[in-house]
């Protein structure tokens, strides 16, 4: 005789399994160059093939008056983002972000971006982007202002 437990657990696996193929680890390392300063404010971010933002995977910079600063990502981010924040990143930093991204995106158009800023200097909207694709999987993408490169893995 089985265990009335046996056919619950069973349905929850069978559930739950395909559910978690849905999605794929992806490791974003952005590393910046010596700027000196203040220390930086980073958002990174993923955008569909038309540049809206639909993930945001990371905010470096703790003080949120500040994200305004981030202006590509700030325009289209939406929704919470307790969890995804962090401290500033000092001059020649590293800055390295695993999350789950769903396998609908990778090789669909979407992107990676950072923005970047510094408290009394320049802004950086899209400093760099990198596509969410196998061909430039674990590829470095060199950036705009602070990112000196953008590297996407999965």
């Amino acid at each position: 005789m089985k265990p009335y437990y046996a056919l619950p657990l069973g349905f929850v696996a069978a559930v739950a399994l395909p559910t978690l193929a849905l999605a794929k680890p992806v490791t974003v390392t952005a590393q910046f160059a010596d700027y000196g300063g203040y220390g930086l404010y980073a958002a990174v971010y993923i955008t569909d093939p038309q540049g809206k933002v639909v993930q945001t995977l990371h905010v470096a910079g703790s003080r949120a008056k500040y994200y305004r600063h981030l202006s590509g990502w700030a325009r289209g981010a939406r929704g919470p983002i307790d969890g995804l924040t962090g401290a500033s990143i000092g001059s020649g930093g590293r800055l390295k972000v695993t999350a789950e991204v769903a396998d609908a995106m990778l090789d669909a158009g979407y992107k990676v971006q950072v923005d970047t800023a510094i408290e009394g200097g320049n802004e950086f909207a899209a400093d760099a982007a990198a596509p969410l694709s196998a061909a430039s999987a674990g590829k470095p993408a060199p950036g705009n202002g602070y990112v000196q490169s953008l590297t996407v893995s999965y």
